[in-house]
């Protein structure tokens, strides 16, 4: 079994952050691995409230997993001050880690800013070690400094992260741009991962849903196409099967088939 680890920020709600994460690589098969970053108080209706890892502990997780786990591949997902960008940035680089996926978590959906504003111009450090960048409309805007209207702004975002420095960028078109196709910018080519709009409003989690599951399939050796290909599959799937729980948002159906298989009635 290959092993994944995310470096992530935790939801009390169970539908996105390191409890996403945790049951998309376990419907893929792989063994998750964590280091949380960040605990948040949110439901279906937003993020009420969040406080940051000590960036000592953010560490010493890295360090014990490093230390004694091999890792196939690594999800970094909502990192929101300087300290804990550059501490994780820099272990990476020590330890070699290998399929790096950067989800430039930025703000919630609720509108919340999980990203402090003067940390943006670091998450570019880490984002320049990445194997692969997966950022949405809205991250892609706010690391380029340019309005994304089409799909040939997509590709001229791609062209302007591709210069910070990781293999691949993956553009996600899912918030406004086209019926949910996205950009995958392999630093020669720009290849177009296609997707039909869902209609549901049951979306939470969807980009750590989509990054994890990408991790995932890295750590299985296949390649960045075959893997973005296969999770935009996953995600999809699972946007189809999302739950209706609270009075707002609900998140994506990451187990489906495990909740089938265990009789679970989804209406």
């Amino acid at each position: 079994m290959k092993n994944v680890l995310t470096i992530a920020g935790s939801d009390s709600s169970g539908g996105a952050g390191i409890q996403a994460d945790l049951k998309t690589m376990s419907a893929l098969g792989v063994f998750g691995m964590s280091v949380i970053t960040a605990v948040t108080a949110q439901n279906t209706l937003g993020v009420v409230d969040v406080q940051d890892i000590d960036k000592k502990i953010v560490e010493a997780q890295i360090k014990c997993i490093f230390d004694d786990i091999n890792v196939d591949a690594v999800k970094i997902g909502m990192v929101s001050n300087s300290e804990i960008i550059e501490t994780i940035t820099n272990l990476l680089k020590e330890y070699k880690a290998k399929n790096i996926v950067v989800d430039p978590v930025m703000i919630s959906k609720s509108g919340y800013f999980l990203l402090k504003p003067e940390a943006v111009e670091k998450i570019k450090e880490l984002i320049s070690i990445a194997d692969v960048v997966t950022p949405n409309i809205p991250e892609a805007e706010t690391l380029t400094d340019m309005k994304i209207k089409d799909e040939e702004d997509m590709k001229k975002a791609a062209l302007e992260i591709s210069k910070m420095g990781p293999k691949y960028v993956l553009i996600k078109g899912g918030h406004r741009c086209n019926d949910a196709n996205d950009i995958l910018y392999t630093g020669k080519d720009f290849i177009k991962i296609e997707g039909s709009r869902i209609q549901t409003k049951n979306t939470h989690g969807t980009g750590c849903t989509l990054s994890s599951s990408i991790a995932s399939y890295l750590a299985k050796n296949h390649s960045i196409e075959t893997a973005v290909k296969k999770s935009k599959d996953y995600i999809t799937k699972a946007i189809e099967n999302s739950f209706s729980i609270g009075k707002g948002v609900g998140p994506v159906g990451h187990l489906v088939e495990l909740y089938k298989e265990a009789g679970v009635d989804f209406e």
